[in-house]
């Protein structure tokens, strides 16, 4: 990729744009006292990675970000996209310095339409902010990735992401109906309509979600949104075997029943997560696994009724003593203790994180060669997951390892445990995306028929390469 260097005519163009205060450079930022603050955006949460960019911008709208992108295909500046820096595959990374565009400053939503269940927001909202506010009008945006709080809905489209209400209700791809986006070269278009039912042309707008920032830089997205359940029922079941765990989640299944959530942890997971956030949890030293499972609706009864046939499905397992949340202070202490197995790991030890995905049924055969392949090679690693959709995150854990295998040596086991998902007919990534860390692996999943037909349609998008170099590919 032949890219050039920022000139200072070029910053002085992004000012009138942008306005000098949404325009930083390390030289500024350092007079600023800002130097920490200016180094997050070379940073996301993948491993320990960081790559300094040239310049940050902020715009405000799509007509600020379209004149950006302008400037920087004109001039071949390298442009990559940022939400919130939740990231764990390294998408938002400045690999290639240039610019940083980020979307902090787009963060309004911009109407909630009650009448016909939709709304629309710009890109850097977070999603629990969004979630909130939609539910107080009664209303339900379910994806719920485990970085809620702090994630953006533009990043969670850029990566299609899912979290544990998928496996009842789908991911971020199944909830938007129309986006406006910013090409490359500074067209501005909407990839759609407002309306649950589009037969007109390609589908841009699923083409858009889960690109990762390589095709075009959304600026406003209409969702659509469902009624929201006024109850649940949250359950905690301990396993002695760790594989019998993952089976049980198929067997729930296969009795007619769909819960809201469907979560794998093993041992290590939980004690970790729990000791984390100092939630005081009861683990049997017998106990290798827990699920965590959610049911939803609007009947009480019914769900009771569901939870029932949940211990029938149960009952021939080797289970322990079944937690059932009776508060709501017990079931958020539950799905914080869930959520934060992440920050758990990282707090515990410098870590790679494979976010594997197979159909649910396969789930026990992924998880047993996991840890195979695990003793073979000398790494020890931490699983959990979105157990009910097949998609489990596999945490290798750094521990003694020297800088030869960190560095160079895991390739091998970590393209076993994906040529293995694969084999499973699943592939190597359910929600994360492939960005930097995984784009090495690619060719596992995808032949290279698939591969050429995804580089041609970059081309069409983006006939400079400008945006977001070096990701997938």
């Amino acid at each position: 990729m032949n890219f050039n260097a920022l000139t200072p005519e070029l910053i002085v163009a992004f000012e009138a744009i942008v306005g000098p205060a949404h325009v930083l450079t390390a030289q500024r930022a350092e007079a600023a006292a800002m130097a920490d603050a200016y180094a997050d955006y070379g940073r996301d949460h993948t491993e320990d990675f960081h790559f300094t960019p040239d310049v940050v911008l902020r715009p405000a709208d799509a007509e600020e970000i379209s004149r950006i992108m302008q400037l920087c295909h004109a001039h071949r500046i390298p442009v990559t996209p940022r939400g919130a820096g939740t990231g764990l595959s390294g998408g938002a990374l400045p690999i290639h310095n240039g610019v940083v565009l980020s979307t902090e400053r787009l963060n309004k939503i911009i109407q909630i339409d009650e009448r016909n269940l939709q709304a629309t927001v710009e890109p850097g909202v977070v999603n629990e902010t969004f979630q909130n506010a939609v539910k107080e009008v009664g209303l339900f945006y379910p994806p719920d990735p485990a970085s809620k709080g702090s994630c953006f809905l533009g990043g969670n489209l850029a990566h299609s992401s899912g979290g544990p209400k998928a496996v009842k209700y789908g991911t971020t791809k199944d909830y938007v109906l129309n986006l406006q986006v910013v090409l490359p070269t500074g067209e501005i278009i909407w990839t759609a309509a407002n309306t649950l039912k589009n037969s007109t042309g390609y589908n841009l707008t699923q083409l858009m979600v889960g690109s990762e920032g390589t095709l075009g830089i959304i600026t406003k997205v209409v969702f659509r949104l469902l009624p929201f359940p006024q109850h649940n029922i949250l359950m905690l079941v301990p396993f002695r075997q760790e594989a019998q765990a993952a089976d049980a989640v198929s067997a729930v299944f296969r009795a007619g029943i769909i819960p809201s959530g469907m979560e794998f942890m093993e041992r290590e997971a939980i004690a970790w997560s729990s000791d984390y956030l100092k939630i005081p949890l009861t683990l049997p030293e017998d106990i290798k696994a827990h699920l965590l499972i959610e049911l939803d609706g609007q009947d009480l009864d019914q769900l009771y009724k569901e939870a029932e046939q949940v211990y029938g499905v149960l009952e021939p397992y080797d289970v322990g003593e079944i937690l059932l949340a009776d508060t709501a202070g017990q079931k958020d202490d539950l799905w914080r203790i869930r959520r934060n197995i992440g920050n758990s790991v990282r707090y515990n030890s410098v870590y790679k994180e494979e976010d594997t995905v197979v159909p649910r049924a396969e789930l026990p055969t992924l998880l047993k060669g996991v840890k195979e392949i695990g003793a073979r090679y000398g790494f020890k690693s931490v699983c959990y997951g979105h157990a009910g959709d097949g998609n489990l995150h596999v945490n290798i854990i750094r521990g003694e390892l020297d800088d030869e295998m960190w560095n160079v040596g895991l390739r091998q086991p970590i393209s076993e445990i994906f040529e293995l998902c694969v084999k499973l007919g699943g592939t190597i990534s359910g929600e994360h995306g492939i960005g930097l860390v995984q784009k090495g692996y690619i060719g596992i999943a995808l032949a290279e028929a698939n591969l050429n037909l995804m580089r041609g349609i970059k081309g069409v998008f983006d006939p400079h390469g400008i945006l977001n170099p070096g990701k997938i590919f």
